[in-house]
């Protein structure tokens, strides 16, 4: 039996009438999901940053806690919670006389190395990887290809051949033996190359040259405050490698009066480790320790946003 005309065509307007109200649900469907996912995922995110902070910032609070206690108290008050606040002036007070006061020379020694080094491997950085970015020269991928390769070799084991080498012109013992190994950063120098890259076009260096300006004047007129972000960047990187590099002034430095302050505060250790033979000054060790990372907290908090941008502007192409 054939269906009539009109049937049809109502049925038609009603299926094409819902059909809107059908793809608004599925969509309205489909947001609701898609929130739940981002939701989750988002709450996913945050635990993870949490974790992440607290496996940071737990050993800070500990050593902030251990520097008020004194030596008895490291050991039998809770490890996490203060023993006596009032014991950290008196832990300080111990710090700055203990030995003749010798912990205020450690602390200079760490800054004259670190900072020494770090402008110093920040200009060599900064000259190597605008060369390497703007200039070509034959075996320029080669060179750069060894300086990055040097990046995968553990610092620990090139300190015994610079103590064979610095020993002949009579260096060892001196804060040059810490200084001239800490100059070459390989990492700076890809880090710079790969900002200069990005950052400083190659036309604006020929509009420079056009306009009569030399080589020396458009590096520092347009190039490095282009760079500053980087420079930064690898300033920080360079001050904090130095800073608490153990092992080359370890071995390369035996006079109590040349040593930093990581490699003093181990001698402290190691005389509280010898028993009762030995001094113990567990509370001002962790005193020691705990005002050492003060300085390298407060550069990252002061240059955090030189420092962010330096890392994420040279890796986006």
């Amino acid at each position: 039996m054939a269906i009539p005309t009109a049937v049809t065509d109502h049925t038609r307007a009603v299926v094409t009438a819902g059909a809107p109200r059908l793809d608004r649900a599925a969509r309205r469907d489909a947001r609701r999901h898609r929130i739940r996912m981002q939701g989750g995922r988002r709450i996913g995110s945050h635990v993870l940053l949490l974790i992440l902070a607290l496996y940071f910032v737990i050993p800070i609070w500990w050593l902030f806690v251990a520097s008020t206690k004194s030596t008895g108290g490291l050991f039998s008050s809770p490890a996490f919670w203060f023993d006596d606040p009032a014991q950290f002036f008196t832990n300080l007070a111990g710090l700055f006389e203990h030995q003749g006061g010798i912990y205020w020379r450690w602390l200079a020694n760490s800054f004259l190395y670190a900072f020494v080094s770090g402008l110093g491997a920040t200009v060599v950085a900064v000259l190597a990887g605008y060369g390497f970015a703007k200039y070509h020269f034959r075996g320029r991928g080669f060179v750069f290809g060894m300086i990055l390769g040097s990046v995968m070799v553990p610092l620990t084991a090139l300190v015994i051949p610079q103590f064979m080498l610095l020993s002949q012109y009579g260096l060892v013992n001196t804060g040059w033996a810490v200084i001239l190994p800490s100059l070459l950063n390989p990492f700076g120098v890809y880090l710079m190359r790969v900002y200069t890259q990005d950052t400083v076009p190659d036309e604006l260096l020929e509009a420079a040259r056009i306009d009569g300006a030399g080589e020396w004047r458009t590096f520092t007129r347009i190039v490095l405050p282009l760079l500053r972000p980087a420079i930064v960047t690898v300033l920080l990187l360079s001050i904090v490698g130095t800073w608490n590099n153990f092992f080359l002034p370890l071995a390369m430095l035996t006079n109590p009066d040349t040593l930093p302050v990581t490699v003093g505060l181990n001698r402290w250790l190691a005389l509280s480790n010898a028993g009762a033979g030995g001094e113990q000054v567990w509370n001002l060790i962790t005193s020691g320790a705990f005002i050492s990372v003060l300085p390298l907290l407060l550069s990252f908090l002061l240059l955090q946003r030189y420092w962010q941008g330096g890392l994420t502007l040279g890796s986006v192409k």
